[in-house]
């Protein structure tokens, strides 16, 4: 087969389909919102929680109208699996998110499964979750192209003058 630019074109596809049809595919989504509301973090593999990311932010503005609300209460019926996790979701995560307005989910990418199918992994959390935060990867500065001129200028500078007021530190670096 060969690979033309047709390929890339959605055609009308406006989701993922992470599975063998639609009813797998709405049943795994169900199952992972449903393990983030009672887990409050959980790893899984990028596309999947890259797509339920907006179904978890969906359900919580619907729980932040209260749980009189009958339009939400199916949200909730209808997305958790597990249904002691309704009193949950309306009694702790709504009133933690009542001053958000959106993005209540953070997704971080993590290393790849090298031992078996080297899927792209990711965690997916709600904020403010009683869990030790994760550390944020954060790119390492020092390689940047405007890093390594500065340092050369500074090696360069320190090599030919030989001035001692120039000192590691002085010169300043880009970020």
């Amino acid at each position: 087969m060969r690979l033309s630019a047709a390929a890339w074109i959605s055609h009308g596809r406006v989701f993922r389909r992470l599975g063998r049809g639609p009813r797998n595919r709405l049943d795994l989504l169900r199952n992972l919102v449903t393990a983030l509301v009672r887990h409050e973090r959980i790893e899984t593999i990028y596309a999947r929680a890259d797509e339920m990311r907006g179904y978890a932010e969906r359900l919580i503005d619907y729980a932040k109208r209260g749980d009189t609300d009958p339009k939400a209460m199916r949200m909730a019926d209808f997305w958790l699996t597990e249904k002691d996790l309704i009193h949950k979701l309306f009694k702790v995560l709504a009133p933690r998110y009542q001053l958000y307005s959106r993005n209540y989910t953070r997704l971080l990418q993590i290393p790849n499964r090298d031992d078996q199918d080297r899927a792209r992994m990711a965690v997916i959390e709600y904020k403010g979750n009683p869990l030790p935060p994760l550390p944020i990867p954060r790119r390492d500065s020092e390689k940047t192209l405007v890093n390594q001129l500065l340092k050369g200028y500074r090696d360069d500078v320190l090599r030919v003058k030989g001035a001692p007021h120039l000192e590691e530190g002085h010169v300043g670096t880009a970020v």
